[in-house]
């Protein structure tokens, strides 16, 4: 079947399996932090994943390549961005393995039934309030902003669709930690493992990704740093891994 490509779209070859993405500069396109969380998250064998604030589809293609869950289901509000994740899907006959919905996180417990997955994953918009937001009704700005859903929404449904035990993946900024971490507990999503990630090794870190376990015991681990840099443009050899076959 040929996957229709539309204007100002490309393909982006994404290193797993032969694996490729279609992508549209003009709305969104994923960046490092997709990358990090994909490999930070944990699934088992057989586990169904639900990925929030899914955008080009790219988390749960990329999981679909190194881990073994059995099966994946991506949500998405912006029905254009689903559309072009599910033709990145049938791009690489991933069909029966990964399933793009269209819809509000904040219903997610009504779209799915509560306990439904054994893990969730998200990379939510980040910044709330007005900085930097210029049109809101953009798709790169319903990406980056709280405009359609919160960090509250995220956890809130993040909790309800989980089973007793399931784990609950994000990535996010480490200036909003306090508030990352009150939210999930008041959602007895309890913060289990978390790692900062450094653009260089001199430099304050700009990502953090956490793990929480729902109805999970008072306990942290907080990993090594992960920095991203050696020099300008060139990775280190951690990141490779991550990008490599």
């Amino acid at each position: 079947m040929e996957i229709e490509i539309k204007a100002n779209e490309r393909i982006d070859e994404l290193g797993r399996n032969g694996y490729r993405i279609i992508q549209n500069p003009d709305r969104f396109c994923f960046g490092m932090d997709a990358v990090l969380l994909s490999d930070f998250a944990k699934v088992k064998e057989g586990d169904k994943v639900l990925d929030f604030c899914t955008g080009t589809g790219i988390i749960p293609i990329l999981m679909e390549a190194k881990t073994k869950a059995s099966h994946f289901t991506a949500l998405e509000i912006q029905e254009d961005s689903a559309e072009m994740a599910r033709r990145s899907v049938s791009l690489n006959h991933l069909d029966e393995k990964i399933e793009i919905i269209t819809g509000d996180v904040k219903e997610a417990d009504k779209l799915f039934g509560a306990a439904s997955f054994q893990a969730v994953t998200c990379n939510p918009p980040y910044m709330i309030g007005q900085h930097g937001l210029t049109n809101p009704d953009s798709p790169k700005a319903i990406a980056r902003h709280e405009i359609l859903c919160t960090l509250e929404d995220i956890v809130k449904q993040g909790a309800r669709v989980l089973v007793p035990g399931g784990n609950f993946y994000m990535v996010h900024r480490p200036f909003r930690l306090v508030e990352i971490m009150a939210t999930l507990t008041k959602y007895k999503l309890e913060p289990k493992r978390m790692q900062l990630v450094y653009p260089y090794v001199d430099k304050e870190p700009n990502m953090v990704l956490i793990q929480a376990t729902k109805g999970g015991k008072s306990r942290i681990t907080v990993e090594k740093p992960l920095i991203v840099y050696e020099k300008p443009g060139v990775y280190t050899q951690e990141i490779l891994a991550m990008y490599e076959e």
